[in-house]
């Protein structure tokens, strides 16, 4: 292989594949994986990753989705390495200065545009795992800049395929997925991110638009492309977790059963359960992980606190993601239980929140919130006589948006509120103490999920007031008061009390500072002023 000047006349020998032929492979090592034949898809992609630029960047990428379910440093730079090697390939396949932005220029080959979508995806896969091999602030900034110039990337060759000179050769179908891909991606989640985090990562002035990132994404997932699955996951995450955890709460059932019904048809023998998910293959023990975690929360909502407790249990041992959280959670799950039954495995609640600490752990530099969170929690269990937590389950259960999930289902919220209204009890018959006040607020601001779920919506505000008017009295859990504001906004959004819901948010957003799981909070500040904004123009397009 030559060097950059002369790569298409390389690529052009006999010896080597043409870039049809390079693309019908890798779909085919992609069906491979898709259908758990792991090993199988590895080994034909290894075997040219040397000659094609699609089967180092797909090899690289099987490679980095281990990685980051392993969690094993050496997995993390050996992804890293190679993915590095497929950037070194793509870059010997560019045009030297691709300009693409330059009508004067002579029109990139194919074969050019195509080793510019591959780089682009190599820099962006590059910088995800800077974040996760590195703890410092060089680190961090290094791989700020490879999104950015990832993403500078996608958007001239966006502007250029569009454009009259661009060549449309047979395999354009593919290197238009690759840039709906990438184009949609960066749009969607740059519309996610709140004004303050994208300043922090380096991508002050920059803004995404939602519609359009998912209509991208859209057109990618539903055409026959090497990147269609991708488009695909990407928008399965976004309709069924991010609306969910970073967002109102309301999630897009329909329109993620849409996607799942065409790749059910193409991929027949994937499944749809997590019992089954776990039985389908046992090459890759971390899909069993995704499923554990998905187990653990199904019980949790029908309060089956054993049976949660579990697979909280399988993931502490077997899970290198956040062993912090999953003791943590399994100490939740056990406190949950009456004090006289016995617990499982002999296990005490008391000594798992005292070992939480000791498995803290750092991405990209910082811990994760969740562990930040649950070690603060668990610090009470620190004294010789801890004051044990009240319902810390359904409090870690409200940090991922749990309630919002089971809106529909009118016996789990029942049971929610059942045993909130225990734990109130319990609280009245015991002596007051440092902590009573915060646990109180708790329990309000869960009954008033609750209610809101059931459609009592005056009890619902009732106990959001309760906990706010409670600002000045707090110790600990500080996070209650711009969640309660956030909640209060949620439900005049839903009473069409929009002045009144915008001052909230507004209150919500600048008043309060360094509380537990605040990235998270402003992510959901962020989605309620979108929509607020969205719901002003829709009404003013109507109006004209």
């Amino acid at each position: 292989m030559s060097n950059g000047k002369d790569a298409g006349a390389a690529h052009n020998s006999s010896s080597q594949m043409t870039l049809e032929e390079s693309l019908h492979e890798c779909m085919e090592a992609l069906d491979l994986f898709l259908n758990n034949h792991f090993n199988e898809s590895l080994e034909r992609l290894r075997s040219k990753v040397g000659e094609s630029m699609y089967h180092a960047l797909m090899y690289a990428t099987v490679l980095e989705m281990q990685a980051m379910m392993t969690f094993q440093h050496d997995d993390i730079c050996n992804a890293g390495a190679t993915m590095k090697s497929a950037q070194d390939l793509c870059q010997r396949f560019r045009r030297k200065s691709p300009n693409l932005g330059k009508s004067t220029m002579e029109p990139l080959t194919e074969e050019q545009l195509h080793a510019e979508v591959c780089y682009a995806e190599c820099q962006l896969q590059r910088a995800a795992l800077t974040f996760l091999q590195d703890e410092n602030m060089v680190s961090f900034i290094k791989g700020g800049i490879k999104v950015r110039n990832s993403y500078l990337i996608y958007k001239d060759l966006h502007s250029y395929v569009k454009s009259q000179t661009c060549f449309k050769g047979p395999s354009h179908n593919h290197l238009e997925g690759g840039i709906s891909f990438g184009i949609g991606a960066f749009n969607l989640t740059l519309s996610l991110f709140p004004p303050r985090i994208l300043k922090v990562l380096e991508f002050a002035g920059f803004s995404g638009d939602k519609e359009y990132g998912l209509s991208l994404l859209d057109d990618g997932a539903t055409a026959l492309n090497l990147r269609s699955m991708l488009c695909a996951l990407l928008l399965l995450c976004y309709y069924t977790f991010l609306t969910f955890i970073l967002g109102t709460g309301e999630g897009h059932v329909v329109e993620a059963e849409r996607l799942l019904k065409i790749f059910r048809l193409r991929y027949p023998r994937a499944v749809a359960l997590f019992e089954d998910g776990c039985k389908a293959q046992q090459a890759w023990k971390q899909f069993h992980h995704m499923c554990y975690w998905e187990l653990m929360w199904c019980f949790t909502y029908k309060r089956a606190w054993k049976m949660a407790y579990f697979y909280a249990d399988l993931l502490s041992k077997e899970s290198r993601w956040s062993k912090a959280m999953y003791i943590y959670m399994k100490a939740a799950y056990l406190s949950m239980l009456p004090m006289e039954e016995e617990r499982p495995f002999g296990e005490d609640e008391v000594d798992l929140f005292r070992q939480v600490p000791a498995f803290k752990q750092k991405i990209a530099g910082k811990s994760p919130p969740t562990e930040k969170f649950a070690i603060r929690k668990a610090r009470r269990y620190s004294a010789q006589c801890p004051v044990r937590l009240k319902v810390p389950v359904l409090e870690m259960m409200y940090m991922w948006n749990g309630f919002s999930m089971i809106k529909n289902r009118s016996e789990l919220t029942e049971g929610m509120m059942q045993t909130l209204v225990e734990a109130e009890r319990a609280l009245l018959e015991s002596s007051e103490n440092e902590y009573t006040l915060d646990d109180r607020c708790v329990i309000h601001l869960l009954k008033g999920m609750c209610l809101k779920n059931q459609g009592l919506l005056h009890g619902a505000e009732e106990c959001f007031h309760k906990v706010c008017s409670s600002e000045k009295k707090l110790r600990f859990d500080h996070y209650l008061i711009p969640n309660s504001l956030v909640e209060l906004s949620l439900l005049y959004i839903e009473q069409g009390r929009r002045d009144e819901a915008i001052k909230l948010l507004h209150k919500a957003k600048h008043n309060y500072k360094e509380y537990s799981m605040e990235s998270r909070t402003q992510f959901r500040i962020h989605a309620a002023l979108a929509k607020l904004k969205a719901g002003s123009v829709d009404a003013e397009e109507t109006r004209l």
